[in-house]
């Protein structure tokens, strides 16, 4: 097994913590990992990206011009990763960051409205766990147990008492996330 993984969206949506919790929750699980992250200076606002490998077997680079799975949050990163993504990949897209339609049908398409669920649930800072959550939903890549180590490791200790919350927008996130027909973006 080896993911080859491009999560792209705006500086504050929580992109790189989403990298680095699915590259911890790998290594809970023996899995061989990179973790690569690229944002502007402006971080905040500004395009982030990371990319994730996970494999069974050592990776060789942890550069890659195609991806398995492209998880996209905003129209920039749409524009710029969709044509990237392997045919017969996975593209999974947060309906309110995206304004034009998916333009390939040769993908498996998923749409997740988090922004929404988050805002419903007054959990806007869980937004990127409720994106996390569809996408494990549609990969499953490893154990929920492994993602919850995986998060314990990555969030300072004063914040650990957030662990539930994630939890529970891991959950919802597996809950909404749903397949477009035929590679058509649903508005």
């Amino acid at each position: 097994m080896k993911q080859e993984i491009i999560i792209a969206g705006f500086g504050g949506q929580g992109v790189l913590s989403m990298g680095k919790i699915l590259a911890y929750s790998a290594l809970m699980e023996g899995k061989e990992v990179t973790w690569m992250p690229s944002y502007g200076p402006e971080q905040r606002g500004g395009t982030a990206n990371v990319t994730v490998i996970i494999s069974n077997e050592r990776i060789s680079s942890p550069v890659l011009n195609e991806y398995d799975i492209a998880v996209i949050l905003n129209q920039p990163s749409m524009d710029k990763f969709e044509a990237k993504v392997k045919t017969g990949g996975i593209l999974i897209y947060d309906g309110y960051g995206i304004h034009k339609p998916v333009r390939r049908t040769d993908l498996h398409v998923y749409r997740i409205d988090a922004m929404d669920a988050a805002t419903q649930l007054n959990m806007q800072k869980t937004f990127n766990m409720i994106v996390l959550g569809g996408l494990l939903k549609m990969v499953p890549m490893m154990t929920l147990d492994s993602v919850l180590t995986g998060l314990k490791k990555t969030l300072p200790e004063r914040h650990h008492g957030l662990i539930p919350a994630n939890e529970a927008a891991i959950k919802k996130g597996m809950e909404i996330i749903r397949e477009n027909e035929l590679g058509k973006a649903v508005f």
